[in-house]
């Protein structure tokens, strides 16, 4: 099974494909991600009959977008990748998911994907 995963607007869209069916959830995140992705990807696995060791594959998308949506998309995934030892793969452009799917099937693994901001982040400095 591969999972799929765009974390770089406030909603978070999810797709799993296992045996050629695809599944595909959205979730309006907006400032919980952090508290409750990992709940979200869980619930989503077993809603769909699988866990974490169905996984063979983790495609990200990688940005452009939300600085603090993606530091916590990629930090949760390459963390899962890393501990179970799954292939991973970040790509960008409104055809991320069929290209990180071309790339997993052909074994690719980046190890740790980095994200593409778009431009420098926009950092707030303390209010004191």
């Amino acid at each position: 099974m591969f999972l799929l995963l765009d974390t770089s607007t406030p909603v978070c869209k999810l797709t799993l494909i296992d045996d050629g069916k695809s599944y595909t959830d959205s979730w309006q995140a907006d400032r919980t991600l952090a508290q409750n992705l990992l709940k979200y990807l869980e619930e989503q696995l077993r809603m769909n009959g699988a866990d974490w060791d169905a996984v063979s594959g983790i495609g990200v998308m990688k940005g452009p977008g939300s600085f603090t949506g993606l530091r916590i998309g990629m930090t949760v995934l390459n963390t899962i990748a890393d501990t179970k030892s799954v292939l991973i793969v970040g790509e960008m452009g409104d055809d991320w998911q069929e290209k990180a799917v071309r790339r997993l099937k052909n074994g690719e693994n980046e190890q740790i994907v980095l994200p593409v901001y778009g431009r420098e982040a926009n950092i707030t400095k303390p209010r004191k």
